[in-house]
């Protein structure tokens, strides 16, 4: 019985063996395979010596070994660059992952701007190693950057020090609405899809890099910027994980932007805040107070003040006698039931519950303290 058991015990020990010497070998040549068949910086490499990322040149084994062995995928070592709270997003994904063992992210570090971004408040929050904007030396420290609403242009030296590249998440389907505000812009100009992009940067201009990964995004009806910038950080920040997770493969597969169909998203600023009544449509300063409304109000001028439009409601409805003709844009009516100020566009009325002068007015106060004392009162468009 011992004798049977032990040698039926030695066999199946055996057989395993040989069976876990198979896999390791399958293994090593599956990765031999892979590095021949791309190059982690610039796709099909068919020739030149072999390297090793985290090493320079290797004179044997497989044409390179990001990790000194024959693995060519995760854990990574990440180094990210980040500011705003869009990006906190992403990088609350990424140290969860390296915490939880889930064999994607072995470590993050963070490069963020010197003031008190959300990038680095959340940095400091959970210990994470933070660098001020330049970093220092990068050499041999880790396989890929991940940039995600960071506003600053990484160089070529730095770029070409990480293995795999530098990643952005970018918050609209690239080519449309490159630049720094196309959450603003997607809302601006009534797009219903958008989405979010995953692409390997490249030196000396934003936002042009090949696309790894892509996904969209229905707009929701009456959106804010504020509330589809929530949506497109959750959205953006497991696309990075699903690129992460198969990056090799990414990169292998990555395709370059189209030539057609670029937008560029500049930044808002406060002369976009002024509503043009002449122009401009009930629809369109619905979408102008969606966009920046929660960061720049929408201003106006009233007898050469500034006027500063807060809490649109929407399309107005004014009733007008049949003698009355068709007020002038820029005119504005105090209506009671609804204790608002509808004031008269290029199509029709909007209606907003309060203004500020020196100070917040509702409607109401409006109209005692400054509307029923003028006649034929209106708002003028700033030229």
């Amino acid at each position: 019985m011992w004798a049977n058991g032990k040698a039926a015990g030695a066999g199946a020990g055996a057989a395993a063996s040989v069976r876990i010497l198979e896999r390791l070998q399958r293994r090593a040549w599956r990765s031999q395979t892979e590095a021949k068949a791309w190059s982690p910086r610039g796709g099909a490499s068919s020739s030149g010596p072999p390297w090793s990322p985290r090493g320079g040149a290797s004179s044997s084994g497989p044409p390179w070994s990001p990790r000194g062995g024959s693995s060519s995928g995760p854990p990574w070592r990440l180094l990210f660059f980040g500011s705003d709270q869009f990006a906190v997003e992403s990088l609350k994904r990424l140290r969860s992952s390296s915490r939880s063992g889930e064999g994607i992210v072995e470590s993050v570090e963070v490069v963020t701007l010197p003031s008190d971004v959300p990038v680095r408040r959340f940095a400091h929050h959970h210990h994470l190693p933070v660098h001020s904007w330049p970093p220092p030396s990068v050499d041999g420290r880790f396989d890929v950057g991940v940039v995600v609403s960071f506003g600053c242009l990484l160089p070529e030296t730095l770029i070409s020090r990480f293995p795999y590249g530098v990643l952005n998440v970018h918050p609209s389907l690239l080519p449309r609405w490159r630049g720094p505000a196309p959450i603003f812009h997607t809302i601006m100009h009534g797009d219903s899809v958008t989405g979010v992009t995953v692409i390997q940067i490249r030196p000396h201009r934003f936002d042009v890099g090949p696309i790894l990964n892509q996904d969209l995004h229905l707009v929701p009806e009456k959106c804010t910027a504020d509330e589809l910038g929530a949506a497109l950080a959750t959205k953006g920040a497991g696309l990075l994980m699903d690129t992460l997770r198969t990056l090799p493969e990414k990169l292998a597969r990555k395709t370059e932007q189209r030539q057609t169909g670029g937008t560029f998203a500049p930044k808002v600023s406060t002369s976009m805040s002024w509503v043009l009544w002449e122009e401009q449509t009930c629809d369109h300063i619905d979408r102008l107070y969606r966009s920046i409304g929660s960061r720049i109000p929408l201003r106006t001028t009233w007898m050469g003040t500034t006027v500063r439009l807060l809490e649109l409601v929407g399309r107005g409805h004014v009733s007008l006698s049949d003698e009355e003709k068709r007020p002038a844009p820029g005119s504005v009516r105090y209506q009671k039931d609804s204790n608002t100020l509808a004031v008269c566009c290029k199509d029709g009325w909007v209606s907003f519950q309060a203004v500020c002068l020196k100070k917040r007015l509702t409607a109401a106060d409006f109209y005692n303290g400054y509307l029923h004392k003028s006649s034929g009162g209106h708002f003028v468009s700033r030229k």
